[in-house]
């Protein structure tokens, strides 16, 4: 149909040709091809020329507002691979989303302020599955030693975020600048993670240092927690990321022996890694080194 229309612009098959590099033989038979599936006449003599039948007339019209459309394709193409549009998808969990996610974002912006940025908290222990069924470009999760990785994922470390124990002020402990975990053996605990991967360093921690805590109250987020160890009911492992906003009547003490730590990654599919705004973001989220 182009052909057609270089050929109605023209006046002429030869005329055409030039201008398209073809030989008029070529585009003779590029216009018989297409006469063949019209089922009908497109062109007729005009003195040394052709001109269009009204059949010609109609399907050169479409034949532009096609040209404008696959050009108007190609330029949006353009600017989705060079990271000028787009939009991308990212699935986090709370604790991340001030400490780590919001400068990253930030970042992101600035180098490519055409591409809408949805950041969701994640609603399963299971992100990265959504991620590689392309319900998200991205998801910051909690890895286990041990974890599979589907073939398609790649995954860049991001941190280790150790835990640290939070007491309420004046607690005897309080006092000592780093705490040995069995030291808080015999206290009464908060929990501050939910089940899944985040309370598993907790509970392997302890365990290493020959306890298993005893819980008398339970959050399933920091700044709550926070407030019932600030209430007097037990004592609490927080990760560092999490304590962006402190309770005023609670310390937070370093940890060891051993130090729990949860060990987060962003998790991408390994193909999408070609979007350069993909890549500034996993670059943006990931300290130098990780």
């Amino acid at each position: 149909m182009q052909v057609l229309r270089a050929v109605v612009s023209s006046g002429s098959v030869t005329a055409a040709a030039a201008h398209l590099g073809y030989t008029p033989s070529a585009v003779s038979q590029q216009v018989a091809a297409l006469e063949k599936e019209a089922g009908v006449a497109l062109l007729e003599r005009a003195g040394r020329g052709v001109r269009p039948t009204a059949a010609g007339l109609l399907l050169t019209g479409h034949a532009a507002v096609i040209s404008q459309h696959v050009a108007t394709a190609e330029s949006a193409l353009a600017d989705l691979r060079a990271g000028r549009t787009g939009r991308l998808t990212i699935r986090y969990f709370a604790s991340i989303g001030p400490t780590l996610l919001a400068p990253a974002i930030a970042r992101l912006r600035r180098a490519y302020p055409g591409v809408v940025v949805e950041p969701r908290l994640a609603v399963s222990d299971d992100e990265e599955t959504a991620v590689v069924r392309g319900e998200a470009d991205l998801a910051i999760v909690v890895r286990r030693p041990g974890d599979g990785t589907h073939r398609d994922l790649r995954l860049v470390h991001l941190v280790d975020d150790a835990y640290q124990v939070v007491l309420p002020t004046g607690h005897p402990l309080a006092a000592r600048r780093v705490i040995d975990l069995a030291d808080l053996a015999a206290e009464p605990w908060v929990g501050s993670e939910p089940p899944g991967p985040c309370r598993e360093p907790i509970a392997a921690a302890c365990a290493a240092a020959g306890f298993s805590p005893e819980f008398v109250a339970t959050s399933e987020d920091y700044a709550t927690a926070q407030g019932f160890v600030a209430a007097g009911l037990g004592v609490a492992l927080v990760p560092r990321l999490g304590l962006g906003t402190r309770h005023p009547g609670v310390v937070v003490r370093r940890v060891r022996r051993p130090e729990p730590i949860r060990r987060v990654y962003a998790a991408v599919r390994a193909i999408s890694l070609a979007q350069p705004a993909l890549r500034t973001l996993v670059e943006a989220l990931a300290p130098p080194g990780a």
